[in-house]
This record gives C-alpha cells, sequence and structure tokens, in this order.
C-alpha cells in the first residue's frame, strides 16, 4: 500500500518535470497555501497532495488524499479510500467511473514502508534512485455536502509489490514512467484494456531505499530528518556520546 509519502521538489521543478499550468501565483494567495510551509516530508492520508489532472490542458491541483465518492453521504469514507487495487478499479463502483474519466498524477519524490519488529514499526524510505519526483497513478473525484461543501480528493492506485519492497509489504504504490504519464492522463482513453497494463510494479532499478528513524511514525513530525538515513543518525549519536566526539547543541 501507500500510506505516507513526501514531496520535497519546489514548484518550478514540478512543473517543469511534468509540464503542467500552476495555479500558485502570488495573486492567488489562496491557492499558494499549498505550499506556504516549503517541502512535505511526511504526508498522511486526508492531508492534502498536489496533483496533476488534464482537461485537454495538464492542471496542477491540491486536493484531499483519501477519495470520496461522489454519491458519498459522508465524506469521512475517504480516510479509507486512501489505495485502489489496480486489479479492481474498472468494477469497483467506488472507483469505476474515475477510472474512465478522472484519473490524476499524484505528485511524489519519495514514500514509506514499515517492517514489524514486535511491537515496534521499523520505516524504511524508497526514492528514486536518479533523485527526480515521481508520480503515482491516482483517480480523482469531486465530491459536494448537503450544505453545499465541494471537495475535491484522491487515491492513490497500488499493485503488487516488486522484490525490493515485497520483504515489508506486498503492495506498493505504482509509479508511471515518462511514457505512460501522458496516456493515464488522456482524457479521451477509457478503455480498461489499454490503462490497466500500465498498473504494474516499478523496476527495482528505478529506487533507492534505506532505514529511517521512527520519528516518521508519528504524522506530528515533518522536516528533512525525516528522511535522512537511520544510519548517519546513529553515527550522529555516538560521536555526540563519545568523549572524542562532537558536541550538538
Amino acid at each position: 500500500m501507500c500510506g505516507r509519502f513526501t514531496l520535497t521538489s519546489n514548484l518550478d521543478d514540478l512543473q517543469g518535470r511534468f509540464g503542467f499550468l500552476s495555479q500558485y501565483t502570488e495573486s492567488q494567495s489562496k491557492d499558494s497555501e499549498f505550499f506556504e510551509h516549503g517541502p512535505l516530508y511526511n504526508i498522511a492520508p486526508t492531508q492534502q497532495v498536489l496533483t496533476v489532472t488534464n482537461d485537454g490542458q495538464r492542471r496542477g491541483e491540491p486536493m484531499r488524499w483519501g477519495l470520496i465518492p461522489f454519491w458519498a453521504k459522508d465524506f469521512k469514507i475517504g480516510a479509507r479510500m486512501i489505495n485502489a487495487v489496480g486489479e479492481t478499479i474498472a468494477t469497483k463502483p467506488a472507483f469505476r467511473g474515475a477510472f474512465k474519466k478522472r484519473r490524476c498524477l499524484v505528485l511524489a519524490n519519495g514514500f514509506y514502508e514499515w517492517e514489524k519488529d514486535g511491537k515496534r514499526k521499523l520505516p524504511t524510505y524508497f526514492y528514486p534512485r536518479n533523485g527526480e519526483p515521481m508520480a503515482f497513478a491516482g483517480l480523482w473525484e469531486t465530491w459536494k455536502s448537503p450544505e453545499g461543501q465541494v471537495v475535491q480528493s484522491c487515491t492513490i492506485i497500488t499493485t503488487s509489490a516488486n522484490p525490493m519492497i515485497e520483504p515489508l509489504h506486498n503492495r506498493m504504490p505504482v509509479i508511471l514512467s515518462d511514457e505512460t504519464q501522458a496516456l493515464w492522463l488522456d482524457p479521451l482513453t477509457e478503455d480498461a484494456k489499454t490503462l490497466e497494463p500500465l498498473l504494474i510494479p516499478a523496476p527495482m532499478e528505478l529506487l533507492a531505499s534505506h532505514p529511517v528513524a521512527e520519528i516518521v511514525n508519528s504524522v506530528r513530525n515533518q522536516g528533512p530528518q525525516c528522511i535522512v538515513p537511520l544510519s548517519d543518525q546513529l553515527e550522529n549519536e555516538s560521536e555526540n556520546e563519545s568523549p572524542g566526539g562532537r558536541l550538538f547543541p
């Protein structure tokens, strides 16, 4: 599955890589709030994520993570729909309409998976080996509450894990290649037989990984320390504690 991820690239780099129009301008301060606090190192379900949609023009849009079907009576259902199983999205009522007509990219720089060690959950960070941002395959919906509140929300599609991730989890997010992103976003493409072959595990050589500190386990923790290799943190702690080591404030 995909339950936490990062988005650390700046807006200019994301626009250049994924070719979308941005709503985030100085004259639109409300839209710019998404980037107000800088890089995002620990994005959790129900928070805002950055998506790319295509209505004939690629557009960058913030959406709530956790898809709320248009027919839902309560927006809280979205918290249970942060991921969509790629093998069933063409038939499941919550996703089949979006699969045909409302596909998106969910932009990220990396994602976390966990290994259980007794009661502990030990996180590992996975990210593209080339350091570039990546695009998860996603679906989106517009939901309107009885009071008239409009919420745009999305889900991240998962597939079977590749051998790199399988020791930690049997699912992983679908990572679209540069070549397949255009087809996924094509508003004229609705045929499941054309789209389903895109929903495959990423090749092992695409990703690198390293264990990180358990601070990631709390959504309250943000900042670059979330993705620092655990080995580096342990080394720094050891140097700080040793008589001849460096002193940290």
